[in-house]
């Protein structure tokens, strides 16, 4: 009897732009066949809590970006930082990213990492991951070597574990990997599932 041609599997793309989260896909040992950032309004809506904002971001980032690849798999991420109710900026300037390491000084604030995989089939799973993060307090001359670093520059809440800012943590309860951008737990049993 013949044996039966394995058809290949649909490639996976990844839509974002962030470099952090290809080096973590890799990590895993998963490589997108395809990197395709979605250009969408990132604005928090009226009202929106934190761990809705980011499902709502990563489920609009994988439709937005499945609409150009059919027959594809597409993976989509948002990563938001939230002190309390109040979702943190992106630090684009230097006077948000000193408002942000103010917020976050001596306090624990929270990361939610939402995580949406599309299928070829419109099939669409998502996930939302919460990290605790508490940072010691920052002194004047802490932030200010931060900022002169620019580390914080583009990203949510204005810091980045996996660089200078891990000095300033001083305890994590959760995903590491989805404080840097992508929970890898979660994503890994993701992709698994639909025969990736």
């Amino acid at each position: 009897m013949a044996e039966q041609p394995t058809r290949a599997a649909p490639p996976l793309v990844l839509a974002s732009a962030s470099p952090r989260r290809l080096d973590l896909l890799a990590q895993i040992g998963r490589r997108p066949d395809a990197v395709d950032p979605a250009d969408i309004d990132e604005s928090p809506l009226a009202g929106e809590l934190p761990r809705p904002h980011a499902q709502r971001l990563a489920i609009a980032k994988a439709q937005a970006v499945a609409e150009r690849w059919p027959g594809a798999i597409v993976l989509a991420a948002d990563t938001v930082v939230a002190c309390g109710r109040r979702i943190l900026p992106k630090a684009e300037d230097e006077a948000t990213a000193r408002t942000c390491l103010a917020l976050l000084s001596g306090r624990r604030h929270r990361v939610y990492g939402g995580v949406c995989l599309l299928t070829p089939t419109g099939k669409q799973l998502v996930r939302v991951v919460e990290t605790a993060v508490t940072f010691g307090v920052l002194s004047h001359q802490h932030v200010e070597r931060y900022i002169a670093s620019g580390e914080w520059h583009g990203k949510a809440g204005g810091y980045a574990i996996q660089g200078l800012a891990a000095a300033y943590i001083h305890q994590i309860v959760g995903s590491y990997s989805n404080v840097v951008g992508l929970p890898l737990y979660e994503t890994e049993n993701l992709l698994f599932g639909v025969g990736l």
